[in-house]
């Protein structure tokens, strides 16, 4: 059974912290924008206590509605399609080329505080030089938020309290539904025009998938790759693919699961053990890209490598309707331009 914690919000930390998956770290202070785009002013007209119970079942409460927001890249980045801009983040947020990771979305890199750039990167001394009121972010395991290292969260939860939002195990739609109710508390309006468009965009392509996964019945293999493995996500715990799956998109399902259920990782010898019409290949930066697999013969030899069948996917989605629509129209253009092999 599962205990529901009230927390004031104050400079003291509430949760566990840590990876789900060990593929990266960004969080930014985040301030809920008004008109003024100023993040120190949330623009929401809202007075008196604010609260919110996120999804480790912890109610976090405030004399006021939080200002100056700390956040995961992509978790910042849904909150400002919803409305909401951040202070900070951390997490992948740049590239090498100073442009931002794709993670980062529509999120004006050169306007909120880094934290840190990579796995394992958070500046507490930044944090604190921010006077966070929270600090948000995905969670990919019960409890473990997402980016916030091991060896330096007792020192970042003690700073501001945390609100973490489930991001696996559950069908992507509700991880949006929880951003959209966390960002209207912190003063977006979700009747705006903007938000409204999105979801409007994101409901008419999620009937576009279904329609083009009936008709074009083709077996769909989402998977990353590194230097020594070559792994096969599963559909039945990734967000997104739980939901592409909802719509119709036959996966293959990896029999061999490793430690957590997110994949099952092969060799590059074995890289052919389940066979795909289209490759659903994760485009992070943590990633190797098809230029870097090339010269991996399995990989080559793959029949959707060899017909052109590979599609890039971003495997952790901004949850947000903006910022899911493109991923459903790509991937409904990649199903539809497929053949079965």
């Amino acid at each position: 059974m599962s205990t529901t914690r009230t927390t004031v919000l104050s400079r003291r930390g509430l949760l566990t912290a840590g990876g789900a998956l060990g593929l990266g770290a960004l969080l930014t202070a985040c301030g809920s924008g008004g008109s003024s785009g100023s993040p120190s002013d949330n623009g929401s007209g809202k007075s008196g206590p604010w609260t919110f119970k996120d999804d480790r079942g912890t109610t976090v409460k405030a004399g006021s509605t939080p200002k100056r927001i700390v956040a995961f890249t992509g978790t910042a980045a849904a909150l400002h399609d919803f409305g909401v801009e951040c202070v900070g983040v951390f997490g992948p947020t740049t590239l090498k080329n100073g442009k931002p990771d794709p993670q980062a979305g529509d999120l004006d890199v050169t306007k909120v505080k880094v934290l840190g750039n990579t796995w394992g990167e958070f500046s507490v001394e930044k944090y604190a030089s921010l006077n966070p009121d929270l600090l948000v972010t995905n969670m990919f395991e019960p409890g473990a938020l997402w980016y916030v290292p091991d060896d330096s969260k007792d020192k970042i939860l003690g700073l501001a309290p945390s609100v973490g939002l489930t991001s696996a195990r559950v069908s992507m739609l509700k991880p949006i539904e929880r951003y959209a109710e966390l960002a209207a508390s912190l003063g977006a309006d979700l009747k705006a025009k903007k938000v409204t468009d999105a979801k409007a965009r994101f409901e008419k392509v999620a009937e576009t998938l279904r329609r083009t996964a009936k008709s074009h019945r083709i077996k769909v293999m989402a998977a990353s790759g590194s230097a020594d493995l070559f792994y096969v996500s599963n559909p039945a715990v990734n967000a997104d693919l739980m939901y592409f799956r909802e719509l119709g998109v036959d996966f293959v399902v990896p029999q061999k699961l490793d430690k957590g259920g997110y994949f099952e990782s092969l060799s590059w010898e074995n890289a052919n053990k389940y066979q795909a019409d289209l490759i659903l290949l994760d485009s992070r930066t943590s990633a190797l890209q098809p230029k870097d697999l090339s010269a991996k013969p399995t990989w080559a030899k793959l029949p959707a490598v060899e017909a052109g069948q590979v599609s890039p996917w971003l495997s952790e989605p901004r949850f947000s309707y903006a910022g899911c629509a493109p991923l459903l129209e790509n991937l409904a253009a990649a199903i539809e331009k497929a053949k079965k092999l």
